[in-house]
């Protein structure tokens, strides 16, 4: 790494490339998009709640009224609440390149401040997004004048056919693990199971981990440097425990309707088939919330508007998809701030 300032000349000369590459890709997308018959939104940034998973941490800010009184907002970690709001609204197929801010994130693949692509079709199933995103990374590639993606030495051809493998089959293959032996319906975990099935596999974790931090610790240790080596993976059927906004699979309820996109071992894109149950969705962010507070001492509000806009909301498929993270790929830049036109200092 350069300690040479970004908007320095000769480093801006060096970065141009990668950035022109990044504006065609994010063209070619936005063309795909529109001939598919998206419509494009622009959700705002500042929220109530920043989002209610557990592990996603958010930046707070403070609004002042006009009688001086304050109000705690954030900057949204995903525009997803006010998308499914305009999905309840009557909009059917919704897109937007979005800036998300997550805390607690920087490095490499990770920067505080990113694009996320996100986008939504009402009615449709959730393998649909599966196929838009193999376009998009084929797309990505076209526009950036090479036919693979690369990162870190590894190459990903997105022309290959995609593997679709469930994350119960990956943990049986990679691990040796049974997962689904500790999952009940509705998202219940045995975590003595899984945590003996680890150990026996030789994977170290604490004492104290939940069974939520020992699937985290299996699938990054052993997992995600398989994905996405040669041709696109997409990991499908999550843990419905690891899924609060999904709905579940209607033929094995301790899985649920959510995948990720993985290319040269590095996750893309996260989809859904979409909760609308209300009720059920709120049980799910309070139990989210209860374990933030658990592991950092916080908790975030609960958008009310859009726990009563789900009741509205048709049932749709949706997906959000690192923007920058693919142009580091097709552009082989090895850092993501490469591909950042003004990188967060």
């Amino acid at each position: 790494m350069t300690d040479t300032p970004w908007w320095t000349p000769t480093r801006h000369a060096d970065r141009r490339p990668a950035l022109l590459a990044r504006n065609r890709v994010q063209a070619a997308i936005r063309g795909w998009l529109a001939d598919q018959d998206f419509v494009e939104v622009d959700p705002p940034a500042l929220v109530i709640s920043p989002g209610n998973e557990a592990h996603l941490h958010a930046f707070a800010t403070e609004a002042i009224g006009t009688d001086g009184g304050t109000r705690r907002m954030y900057l949204h970690t995903s525009p997803e609440f006010a998308m499914k709001k305009l999905l309840a609204a009557g909009e059917t197929r919704i897109a937007a390149f979005a800036h998300v801010w997550r805390n607690r994130e920087s490095g490499p693949r990770h920067s505080p401040e990113f694009t996320m692509l996100e986008w939504y079709r009402a009615g449709e199933d959730y393998t649909r997004l599966m196929e838009d995103t193999a376009r998009m990374l084929q797309l990505a590639c076209e526009a950036a004048g090479t036919r693979r993606l690369c990162h870190d030495g590894q190459n990903c051809d997105p022309f290959a056919p995609v593997e679709r493998l469930s994350v119960a089959q990956a943990f049986a293959d990679h691990a040796g693990i049974d997962l689904l032996a500790t999952l009940a319906p509705g998202g219940g975990t045995d975590r003595d199971g899984l945590a003996a099935q680890t150990a026996a596999a030789g994977i170290a974790f604490g004492a104290e981990d939940s069974w939520s931090d020992i699937f985290s610790r299996v699938l990054v240790e052993r997992i995600e440097p398989h994905l996405g080596r040669g041709r696109i993976t997409v990991l499908d059927r999550y843990p419905a425990a690891e899924a609060a906004l999904a709905r579940a699979c209607a033929d094995d309820p301790r899985e649920a309707e959510r995948f990720e996109v993985y290319a040269c071992g590095v996750e893309l894109a996260n989809g859904f088939g979409e909760l609308t149950d209300p009720a059920e969705q709120r049980r799910r962010f309070e139990a989210e919330m209860d374990e933030k507070e658990r592991v950092y001492g916080e908790r975030y509000p609960l958008d009310e508007d859009f726990l009563a806009a789900l009741a509205l909301m048709p049932p749709a498929s949706g997906i959000a998809l690192g923007f920058d993270r693919l142009a580091m790929l097709a552009t082989a830049a090895p850092r993501i701030e490469d591909v950042l036109w003004a990188p967060v200092s």
